[in-house]
């Protein structure tokens, strides 16, 4: 008898463009790559993202906050389409909502987070322009395995990126951008191959 080895299903949470979900979904599309991506879902109905992963030929799902009565409410119909998915890891990339404490323990482990900083320096939100007005010089980006405290998971893989004098926030979130496309993907090969039995 011949075994088949199990291809890991990769969902992609995102809540915009999803310019890392394209870079993850180019990426898992090479042959050698040992996963598959079998959803994105977005908390945003007319997140632009949606229609790239559409016309990528990828399942999409839309659950905006807005439509339920709660966030557990939310969060059960997200995890619902996932585990009809029967996704195996969970990729953030873009997603702007923090997932509660539950939802996370359904998924532990299995929840994977693309930041744009040197975690554990500026966790949260507008980091390009923090690492600037401290006067940094150096900037990058971590991916990390997602738990109940914000940006506060074990530390999967790090970028950096040296901060050029005459830098700008947007200058400085391209160059980083340019260096998350480059990391998720390898981060979540390192993820599926210590997953392996």
């Amino acid at each position: 008898m011949i075994l088949v080895e199990r291809v890991t299903k990769v969902a992609i949470l995102i809540s915009g463009r999803g310019s890392n979900m394209i870079a993850l979904a180019d990426a898992i599309s090479a042959p050698d790559f040992p996963a598959e991506v079998v959803g994105v879902i977005a908390d945003k109905k007319d997140a632009a993202g949606l229609i790239t992963a559409a016309d990528m030929n990828i399942a999409t799902g839309a659950f905006a906050r807005a439509d339920y009565a709660s966030k557990a409410e939310h969060e059960t119909a997200i995890h619902n389409q996932l585990s009809e998915w029967d996704a195996d890891i969970i990729c953030l990339a873009g997603f702007m909502r923090l997932l509660s404490a539950d939802f996370i323990d359904k998924w532990a482990g299995k929840i994977i987070n693309i930041h744009p900083s040197i975690l554990p320096k500026y966790k949260g939100l507008n980091t390009h322009q923090r690492a600037l007005d401290a006067g940094d010089d150096e900037h990058g980006c971590t991916v990390h395995y997602v738990t109940a405290g914000m940006d506060e998971g074990p530390v999967i893989a790090q970028a950096k990126v040296p901060i050029l004098s005459g830098d700008t926030e947007t200058t400085l979130t391209a160059r980083v951008l340019e260096q998350e496309h480059k990391l998720y993907a390898q981060a979540l090969r390192d993820v599926i191959e210590r997953q392996k039995p």
